[in-house]
């Protein structure tokens, strides 16, 4: 009798023991970090290593708000430093947070394209006084398409800088491209052609982030044949602007997922969006903010976005709000300096992967 309540006792430990020692599956997590309208992407390896893709706005206020947001998702993700930053282009809203990061988190490389090619006063101080202290104390590299970046358990193809294209198309790629037919460009600045922009692979897993690279080099990159092939995950999408985010490139990618770092009155413009949701293979839309320019008309549902303003409206307008004309006198988008949430991607290498919206906890696996 004791033998056999002994075997029964061994035989029911057994499955316990199995699920204690199941490990939890490793993934590529992906932080998209609301800095108003500008760009934070923090990518963090199983194996911890990190790579952020810009760092936020300029102005003394701004800077400080963005690098605190980017160091709350650092913090959150377990890291003690930043192994590489990426600055896609030099635009304020792009490199505008990096000093103020740098004085609160350890930087160990500063990724570019090399120097400004549209003068303004903004950069070309920080690049010649701000800059170089910087990446004295670390490393410094501009890359060129085709370029790796490390970042461990993960490949990171650069695939556009400095204004030039990857030569070969990348493994995937090399297909006509049907949408090269009816392509439509628009004006743009010298800077956001010169943008950075990475292809991201883990194991079956593939995300793009286009840094503001607009239309004519989405052209470029996938016309007459594509560059790069389809996306689980395209990120970035220039804030959702109209002049990036042609049917060349974003139906091409055929992406399951978008995410937009947009802001309260900053990209969600309705052309955009129309291109975003008749995506071919789109499931979801996420976005930073709930943008005045989608208006209830072109926007997703509130579970999909993860910030809001601070003086929350009682509700939200049908028609998209139109955006007021470029200037001085232009009035100030709807305010929202208060807490931020961010949108986590977990990816897993079988190309499985869940996003989540910190703000109310909702996510979804795909």
């Amino acid at each position: 009798m004791r033998a056999a309540i002994l075997a029964v006792m061994i035989v029911a430990s057994v499955p316990v023991l199995s699920v204690a020692q199941t490990p939890a599956p490793k993934t590529l997590d992906i932080y998209v970090v609301d800095v108003e309208g500008g760009n934070a992407t923090l990518f963090v390896s199983p194996a911890g290593e990190s790579l952020l893709i810009d760092t936020g706005n300029a102005g003394a206020m701004a800077a400080a708000r963005d690098a605190g947001r980017i160091v709350a998702a650092a913090k959150a993700a377990g890291l003690e430093k930043i192994d590489h930053v990426v600055t896609t282009h030099w635009h304020g809203d792009h490199f505008g947070g990096l000093a103020e990061l740098a004085s609160r988190i350890t930087i160990g490389e500063y990724i570019d394209h090399g120097p400004n090619v549209q003068p303004g006063e903004l950069p070309d101080a920080f690049l010649k006084n701000t800059y170089p202290q910087l990446y004295a104390k670390a490393k410094h590299t501009v890359v060129k398409p085709g370029d790796r970046i490390s970042l461990a358990g993960a490949e990171v193809r650069v695939v556009t800088s400095a204004g030039e294209i990857v030569k070969a198309p990348l493994p995937g790629a090399g297909k006509p491209n049907p949408a090269c037919a009816s392509f439509k460009t628009s004006d743009t600045n010298l800077e956001d052609p010169m943008s950075v922009s990475v292809y991201v692979s883990y194991g079956k897993f593939r995300t793009y982030h286009s840094g503001d690279l607009p239309k004519g080099k989405e052209f470029e990159l996938m016309c007459p044949n594509t560059k790069i092939g389809a996306v689980d995950v395209l990120l970035g999408l220039h804030h959702g602007v109209a002049t990036s985010n042609s049917p060349v490139l974003v139906h091409a990618l055929r992406p399951r997922v978008a995410i937009m770092n947009n802001g309260t009155r900053k990209g969600g413009d309705p052309d955009v969006m129309k291109v975003v949701h008749s995506s071919p293979g789109l499931e979801d839309l996420w976005q930073i903010h709930f943008s005045t320019l989608s208006g209830q008309e072109y926007t997703v549902p509130g579970m999909f976005i993860a910030n809001g303003v601070d003086d929350q409206p009682a509700s939200m307008p049908i028609a998209a709000v139109p955006a007021p004309p470029p200037g001085p006198n232009a009035p100030p988008p709807p305010p929202h300096n208060g807490k931020a949430d961010w949108i986590k991607v977990s990816a897993q290498t079988n190309g499985s992967f869940t996003v989540t919206n910190t703000r109310n906890g909702f996510s979804k696996t795909y």
